[in-house]
C-alpha cells in the first residue's frame, strides 16, 4: 500500500477532535463558533490536501506512514482509496458551510463543540475499512445526536429504538460473518448487515426515526447526521463485498420503493422540515438503488449521485435552515413571499433543488442520466422507476420554492437579508454545483475508477484491474463539457 506525503489522515481526526475540547471551553456562544470555523477549516484543508496528495500517487489506495498508528490500529484502520477521496472534503465542507451560516439567534441552540465531536467521528468512518473499526465509528456516530437531544429535553425513545436495532444489527451480522455462520454461512450474515443499512438509512417502514430527528433536534444536527449518507458507506465496505446477489436485489427494491414513496410524501407535506426530510430520503434512496444494481455504469451513476446530492440536498437544507432561523419554523400551506427580503437566498433554493433532480447544467444531471442509464441497462423498469420519482421531486421542489418565496409581500420590522457568511456559503457551493455540471468528466472518471474497485473487490480481482470498454461510463451528449472526452 503507497504512502502519502504527510500525514493527512491522522490530522483529519486529530484537528476536530482537539477543536472540540477547546471550543467546549468557551461559554460564550459568538466566540464557540468562530473557534469552530478556525477548526473546521483547517479540517477542509487538510482533507483537500489528502484528496490531493492521493490523486499524485496515481495508486488504487494510500495510507499515512505513521509506524505507531499503523501498528495500534492496523494497516486498514485509516486509508484513503478511490471512494472516500472525494467524500472526505464532502464531508469537512458541508461541516464548515453549517457552522459558518448558523445565524446568532441559532448559536445558543447548536452545540459547535459536539459539531466538531461528530465531524471527527464522521471522517474517520470515512476513512476505516476496517471491519470492526467501521462498526465500532457507525455506533459512536449516533451517539452526538442522542446527547443533544437528551440535552434539549426533548423525545428520544424512537431515536434510540432505532439506532439500537442499526448497532445490534451491525454487531450480530459482523460477528456471524466472523465465525463463520455455521447454521447458515451464506444467508443470515449479510441479511442482518443489509437489514442494518435498511435501518440506517431510513428506508421504508424503517424511516420514523428520521423525520422524528428532523422535528426534535435542531436543523443543523440533523442536517450533518443524515446528508453524509453514512448508511451508504456502510453498505459498500460491509455488505457489498460479501452480500449474494438476493440481499443486493432486496436492498434495491426496498430502495426503490422508498424513493417514490417519500417523493410522494414531499408533495404533501405541510411542514418544511417534514418535506425536506422526504426530499433528502428519496434521494439517499436513489444512490441505494444504484450501488446494488453492481454494474459499473449504475455504480458509477450512483457514486456521482452520492457526491451532487450530497452538495445540493445540503444546499437546499442550509437554505431552509437559513430561512427558519428569520421566520421559525416554515410552513407549507400558506405563502411566504420572501424572496424580496433574500432573493440570494431564493436563488440558491431554486439552484440546489433543481440540482439534486438532475437539472441541465448542474453535475446532478450528469450523475442522473448515469444513473439511469445502469438501472435501465439492468431493469427497464427500475429505470422509468427511478426517472418517475425524479420527476415527483422536482415538482415538490418548485412547490416549496413558490411557498416560500412568492405569492405575497412579506413585511418585516427588522432587515431579513443574507449575511456575508450566507453568501460566501452560498457561493462556495454555487461554483462546485455549477462547476462540476460544465466540466464534468474529471469527476465522473473518478467516480468510474471508485466503481471499478468495487465491482473488482466483489469479483476478488485487484482494484486496479481494468474493465472492458462497453462496461466504462459515457457522458450523456451535450454534457462532456469543454475540453471532456470519453471515459
Amino acid at each position: 500500500m503507497s504512502l502519502l506525503h504527510l500525514p493527512w489522515l491522522e490530522l483529519l481526526v486529530l484537528i476536530p477532535f482537539f477543536g472540540a475540547i477547546w471550543t467546549g471551553r468557551s461559554r460564550d456562544p459568538e466566540r464557540a463558533q468562530r473557534h469552530c470555523v478556525v477548526f473546521m477549516g483547517l479540517t477542509l484543508l487538510c482533507a483537500v490536501g489528502a484528496w490531493g496528495d492521493f490523486a499524485s500517487l496515481d495508486t488504487p489506495e494510500a495510507r499515512d506512514g505513521w509506524t505507531a498508528v499503523t501498528e495500534l490500529l492496523g494497516d486498514e484502520a485509516l486509508v484513503i482509496d478511490g471512494l472516500s477521496a472525494p467524500l472526505l472534503p464532502l464531508a469537512a465542507l458541508l461541516y464548515l458551510a453549517t457552522a459558518v451560516a448558523t445565524m446568532r439567534t441559532k448559536t445558543k441552540r447548536f452545540s459547535f463543540a459536539d459539531s466538531l465531536t461528530a465531524e471527527a467521528i464522521l471522517l474517520a468512518t470515512l476513512m476505516c475499512r476496517e471491519p470492526w473499526g467501521l462498526v465500532v465509528l457507525l455506533a459512536a456516530g449516533t451517539v452526538p445526536p442522542y446527547l443533544e437531544l437528551r440535552a434539549r429535553r426533548k423525545p428520544t425513545r424512537v431515536y434510540v429504538l432505532h439506532m439500537a436495532l442499526f448497532v445490534a444489527l451491525l454487531i450480530a451480522g459482523r460477528a456471524l460473518f466472523d465465525l463463520g455462520a455455521e447454521a447458515s454461512p451464506t444467508v443470515l450474515p449479510p441479511a442482518l448487515l443489509m437489514a442494518a443499512v435498511l435501518v440506517r438509512s431510513g428506508v421504508f417502514p424503517l424511516h420514523v426515526w428520521m423525520a422524528d430527528l428532523f422535528e426534535h433536534a435542531t436543523f443543523g444536527t440533523a442536517l450533518l447526521f443524515v446528508t453524509p449518507m453514512v448508511g451508504v458507506y456502510a453498505a459498500l465496505r460491509l455488505v457489498l463485498p460479501i452480500a449474494p446477489d438476493w440481499a443486493l436485489r432486496s436492498i434495491a427494491l426496498m430502495s426503490l420503493l422508498t424513493a417514490v414513496y417519500a417523493a410522494g410524501m414531499a408533495l404533501v407535506q405541510r411542514e418544511a422540515r417534514r418535506f425536506y426530510c422526504y426530499l433528502f430520503l428519496s434521494h439517499s434512496s436513489l444512490v441505494l438503488v444504484g450501488l446494488e444494481i453492481a454494474t459499473p455504469i449504475g455504480l458509477t451513476g450512483a457514486l456521482s449521485v452520492w457526491l451532487s446530492a450530497g452538495l445540493a440536498v445540503a444546499g437546499f437544507g442550509l437554505t431552509l435552515r437559513s430561512m427558519e432561523a428569520r421566520a421559525g419554523r416554515l410552513s407549507l400551506t400558506a405563502y411566504h413571499g420572501f424572496y424580496e427580503h433574500t432573493p440570494m437566498l431564493a436563488a440558491f433554493f431554486l439552484l440546489t433543488g433543481l440540482a439534486s433532480v438532475g437539472f441541465v447544467g448542474t453535475f446532478g444531471f450528469v450523475a442522473t442520466e448515469l444513473l439511469v442509464q445502469g438501472t435501465v441497462e439492468a431493469y427497464p423498469l427500475v429505470g422509468m422507476t427511478v426517472v418517475f420519482a425524479a420527476a415527483l421531486n422536482g415538482i415538490a421542489v418548485v412547490q416549496a420554492y413558490f411557498r416560500v418565496f412568492t405569492g405575497t409581500r412579506h413585511y418585516a420590522s427588522i432587515p431579513l437579508r443574507s449575511r456575508l457568511p450566507e453568501r460566501l456559503a452560498v457561493l462556495t457551493l454555487t461554483a462546485l454545483i455549477l462547476g462540476y455540471g460544465l466540466v464534468a468528466q474529471p469527476g465522473i472518471s473518478s467516480r468510474y475508477r471508485a466503481a471499478r474497485g468495487l465491482v473488482n473487490s466483489r469479483r476478488g480481482l485487484s482494484p486496479s484491474a481494468d474493465l472492458s470498454p462497453s462496461q466504462r461510463p459515457v457522458l450523456p451528449t451535450g454534457a462532456q463539457g469543454r475540453g471532456s472526452k470519453k471515459g
